[in-house]
Order: C-alpha cells, then structure tokens, then sequence
C-alpha cells in the first residue's frame, strides 16, 4: 500500500510525506483527489493478484467521477456484479496486434502473408502470445517464420519455442497451491480434446477417486478455484441454485483456452514417459508416438491416461503396459470404436470415461474388457450404445456409479440371465442424460436395492417409470428433470422410506402426484417447477418433515395453503432462467 500512495503522490508531483500508518496515507491521498474532483478521475490498478483485493476497496473514495479500474488474470468472487470477462481476440484484431508488435513502424514487411497468418493462428487470439511471439520475430529473416509456421502446422505448441510467453504462463501457474491438490486438478484437464466442452460431473468422478476428495463440495470447490483464476471457464447450461445446493451439476462445464490446455500438457510432459503421472496422447490420422512401439517399451507409471482418436483411427492398438493407471479417459469420434484390450490389465484402473464427439452414439465391441477392472468404481459413457447390465459377464463388484449421457439404453437396464443388483451389489448411484431412446425404464434396474441416487433427466421420450421402483427402499434421492412425456409416477413410489429429495421439474405431463406420496416421511425437499398443471393429493399434509418445495407461481398458491398442516415449510417461486448456452451441448 505504502508503494502504491507514492506513486500515486509523485504521478501528480505531490510531496510524499512520511505516514504513521496506511490509514492517513489514504487520508492524505484521499484529500489531494478531492481537489482534483473538478475533473474525473480513472485510477487503474493493473495486474492485481489474489490477495491484494483490499486495495481497491481502501482506494474507493465517495468522490464524484471516480472509477476504479483493475485488471487482473484472476476474478475476485466479491467483484461479480461489475466484473467483465475479456474473450480471446478475433482474427482481424488478432492480426492488428500481431503485425503492430511484429513489424517495425516504418518498415515495409517482407513476409508473405501466408506465413504472417499461420504464426498469427498459433497464438489463439491471446493478446499476451501475440505481442510475445510478436516481439520475438520482429527484425528476423523468413527462416526464423517458417520454422514458427512449420511447428503450427505440426500441432506443436508456440510454448515450446518461446521462453518468455512459458514464463509468463508459468508464472500463473506458481500461486496454485500444491498441497491442496489444485495445481493437480488443472493438470488433468489436459486430459479432454481442444475447445471442447467438458461436463464438470466428469472432472469431479475424477478427482473424487484420485484425490479422495468429498463428492458433495471439495471437488467442485476446486473448479470453483481455478475458475476464479481464469484457468478454466466455467460454464452453467441452466442456472439452477437449488441442484447446485444438493451438489448435482450436470449442468455445468469447463472450457478452456487452448493455450492454458497447451500449458497443462507441456507441464506435464518434463519427466520420461515410463515416469510421467499423467500420459496424454493423441492418435489422429493413426499417428503413433515413438514410445508406442518400441519394442523393449517400459511399464508405464501414470495414474491418468488419456487417448485421443479421430474418424480415421483403425483400432490396430498395439500393446502398451500401464499398471498403475486409476482414471483412463478415451475420447473419440466414430459410428463404431472398439476398446484398447491392454485395458484388461489395468487392474488399479477406478474411472472410465469414454466419450464420442460423433454426431449419432458408437457401437462399441471389446465391451467384455469392462468385466476384469476388478477395481473399477465409476464409469462414465457418451454417445455409446450399451449392452444390457444383467448378463452373467458383467460383473463389477466394487462399482459404485454409472453415467450414461446422450447413449442408446433400451436394453441396458433389461431383466437378463444375471441380477443388476448381483453384476453390481455396491452400486450406489445411477446418473443417465439426454437418453432419447429410453422409453420405459427396465425392471431390472429395480433389482439394484441398495441405489441410493438415481437421477433420469432431459430423457424426453420417458413415458412411465416400473412399478418395482418400490423395491429401492434405499433410495434417498430421485430426479426426473425434464422428462417431457412422463405422464405419472407409480403409487409404488410410497415405498421409498428413504428417499429425501424428489425433483420433477419440467415433467410437463405429470397432471396429479401419486396418492401415496404421503407415505414419504424422510422427504424434505420437492422441486417440481414447470408442473404448473399439477394437482396435489391431499395426502401431502402428511409430509411432515418437508422443508423445501421449488415451484411456479401457479402452483404456489396450493402450497401456500398448506402451510398451516406443514408448519417448517418454505415455498420458494422459481425465477425463469432465460439461457441458451444449453443449446451449446448439442454443438
């Protein structure tokens, strides 16, 4: 603060005086302003680092035409309401940049601009890589541009061959504390494909397992951190306080700018391969790194492997030998993918995550390998057809969660020759999205007694739900968000002791709620907005324990009255979220 008070005093040729303390240097500098209140002032505080928030607010002065401007590569939570987040420069402003930095003033350049252009797209339209690559070609001969252009064209990273932009980066990177894991955390978003939109429910599977992080809060608390350091971009398709409340975001995702990827990729690449802790590779056109192949390959010891193929991979595998590997997430496009087999012998392997970014769900062959990750606690499958659950061979004894998104799922919870509840007996959590050919829900899917969350949502051809739902007596949470055509739930639904939340918003078919719904004396919380036409039993009066209701104004009314048999009740009327950044899934 001392610093900042006399350079703010000697810019005005003020006399700085000595202060007691930071409180009559404000003072002071707060009454040399006001004899400059005649005209407006703009102080700016430039690259403001976390911690130092304290300074804008010992800056605000109640002066007339007095602003404050900081910039920082970080957000400051208690800023929101007037912060503004910079985007990555478009091509033509990009470029202005670029040739402003690159070329001297009065020169004529004499680079063709083909090359100009190439080295230009390698910076991704961030302002510090174009002044920095900028700075570094200017003056030099054509020979030092086309090997920048030739490395672009490579998929080579402009960090590898510029030191200063790496150190700046870098520098970013230094604050994030290690022992609380968060520099980990960034370090594995290396692991999704460039300008794609990553579920946030797939870093937190993730994390949970590598980490041991509790799923509820410290796993999205960390995205919330490297959010708040302009690491990440987090983005949230439906704004929906009460989901996130109950720590259930699959409305949210992570974009990152391709350099802060590039950035987690390089920073993880520094050791050997056989040592790295995380293994990123991608195979498009069916190029494979040396490593790959070599014929005395050694073990490898990542923890995370991440694989990525394009349209044109033909799944020759080649054999690999990675032990130690916990998370392994393969991203993919295709209309048909077969499994690496050298993922039979990933005994330590805990997470699955498959995803196709193909416009229609994969058919997938090797399936069988999923039945000898013996430790395999969480899978995570999108745009996949999936096979039926209950076959003898598909047993996962220490599974603990499915997720399903945008997959065909007709036959996946279907009685078969083996019980779900015996393939899967410590199954906790059943998490499927956007399923457009889920119909009707098996029964076998009923056999799994001890689920304890089984969330169905944005599955619009959903008509009915089994009449064995009853048997999960265990069940403590059930969403149906956004099940267009569910038109009821089964009376069986009182079986559920347990249950404590029940989200029915935007079931718009849902006319009246079971009769037996009474009997739910553990429910505390119903969100049922966008069910404007829905009639209430009056068995309702009997859920004691009830301290939430979400719902529309039309139906608020009902609730309302209740209030007097309902005594802890609180009725919240859902705002409307006018937002189409859902659209973006779709993409």
């Amino acid at each position: 603060m001392e610093l900042i008070l006399q350079k703010l005093l000697q810019a005005k040729d003020y006399a700085v005086p000595e202060f007691q303390n930071a409180e009559d240097g404000l003072n002071y500098l707060e009454q040399k302003f006001r004899q400059l209140a005649i005209i407006p002032i703009l102080l700016i505080l430039d690259d403001v680092w976390p911690g130092y928030e304290f300074l804008v607010h010992n800056l605000k002065f109640e002066l007339p035409d007095y602003k404050i401007l900081v910039t920082s590569r970080f957000a400051f939570p208690r800023f929101d309401d007037c912060t503004y987040c910079l985007n990555p420069l478009n091509d033509d402003n990009a470029m202005t940049l670029f040739r402003h930095n690159a070329f001297l003033q009065n020169g004529k350049p004499c680079i063709p601009e083909d090359i100009v252009n190439k080295v230009m797209k390698s910076c991704k339209g961030l302002p510090l890589a174009l002044e920095v690559v900028g700075r570094s070609l200017c003056g030099q001969p054509v020979a030092m541009w086309l090997k920048q252009a030739k490395q672009h064209s490579k998929g080579l990273s402009i960090l590898h061959s510029n030191t200063d932009l790496l150190a700046y980066l870098q520098s970013t990177l230094d604050t994030l504390d290690d022992e609380a894991g968060i520099k980990d955390c960034y370090l594995d978003l290396g692991s999704f494909p460039e300008d794609h939109q990553t579920p946030a429910t797939a870093l937190i599977d993730m994390w949970v397992e590598q980490y041991k992080l509790d799923e509820d809060c410290d796993a999205f608390i960390k995205l919330h951190e490297l959010s708040i350091r302009n690491l990440v971009n987090l983005v949230v398709m439906r704004k929906d306080d009460a989901s996130e409340a109950d720590s259930f975001y699959n409305d949210h995702f992570v974009m990152q700018h391709d350099l802060l990827r590039e950035l987690a990729i390089y920073q993880s690449s520094f050791d050997p391969i056989e040592k790295r802790r995380r293994v990123i590779v991608e195979l498009s056109r069916n190029n494979f790194p040396n490593w790959w192949s070599e014929e005395k390959q050694q073990p490898l010891g990542a923890h995370l492997l991440s694989i990525s193929t394009d349209e044109t991979f033909s799944y020759n595998w080649g054999y690999i030998q990675a032990p130690e590997v916990e998370v392994l997430v393969l991203n993919f496009r295709a209309k048909n993918y077969v499994l690496p087999v050298f993922m039979e012998k990933m005994d330590k392997l805990k997470v699955l995550i498959a995803m196709n970014d193909s416009i229609y769900p994969a058919e997938v062959s090797n399936f069988q390998l999923l039945y000898s990750l013996s430790n395999l606690k969480r899978f995570r499958l999108e745009k996949v057809s999936v096979p039926s659950f209950s076959t003898s061979s598909f047993q996962l004894k220490n599974l603990r969660k499915i997720s399903l998104v945008m997959c065909n799922i007709s036959q996946a919870f279907e009685k078969g020759t083996n019980k779900m509840s015996d393939n899967f007996p410590n199954l906790l959590e059943i998490d499927i999205d956007y399923c457009d050919d889920l119909m009707e829900l098996g029964e076998g899917l009923c056999d799994v007694v001890q689920l304890m969350k089984l969330s169905i949502t944005n599955c619009h051809k959903l008509r009915a739900l089994p009449e064995g739902i009853g048997k999960l007596v265990n069940l403590e949470v059930l969403r149906l968000t956004s099940c267009t055509d569910l038109m009821s739930l089964p009376e069986t639904i009182g079986s559920l002791s347990q249950l404590t939340i029940l989200d029915i918003s935007d079931c718009l078919s849902i006319k009246n709620l079971p009769t037996r719904i009474g009997e739910l004396h553990n429910l505390a919380k119903l969100c049922m907005r966008g069910c404007s036409s829905c009639n209430l039993p009056s068995t309702i009066t009997k859920l004691q324990h009830l301290k939430d209701v979400i719902c529309d104004e039309e139906t608020a009314y009902q609730w309302e009255f209740l209030k007097s048999y309902l005594t802890n009740l609180k009725v919240t009327v859902h705002e409307q979220d006018i937002n189409l950044n859902w659209l973006q899934i779709f993409v």
